[in-house]
């Protein structure tokens, strides 16, 4: 499955999902078939799950939200390892990022 327009791109690889691009979506109900996809994922029953935000040059507010409310949905799930790669190429990545570990302290964060 894969949600797109000009600016941006999710997509979803086996236990994994891709973000690519420069989200600025207007508000929460623009992100909901974002977070409707993954949740899906998280709840197939893998035993990790991977967030790739190397290619994800700039996240709104409402997408910060998104990253935080799919990591609350994640914690949820008790076993499952959540890892979210960053890098720090974009450096809204490196000051935002290391905040969803305080939402779901085992998250695996890898910023390169």
């Amino acid at each position: 499955m894969e949600i797109s327009d000009e600016n941006f791109r999710v997509w979803a690889e086996k236990n994994e999902v891709f973000f690519d691009g420069v989200f600025r979506l207007a508000g929460p109900d623009a992100y909901a078939p974002i977070y409707s996809l993954i949740t899906t994922l998280l709840h197939e029953g893998h035993k990790q799950v991977t967030f790739d935000l190397t290619g994800l040059e700039f996240l709104n507010s409402s997408g910060i939200n998104l990253l935080a409310k799919l990591t609350i949905e994640a914690r949820k799930m008790g076993d499952l390892l959540l890892i979210v790669k960053g890098t720090n190429q974009h450096p809204w990545q490196a000051k935002s990022l290391p905040n969803l570990k305080k939402l779901h302290p085992l998250l695996d964060l890898r910023l390169a």
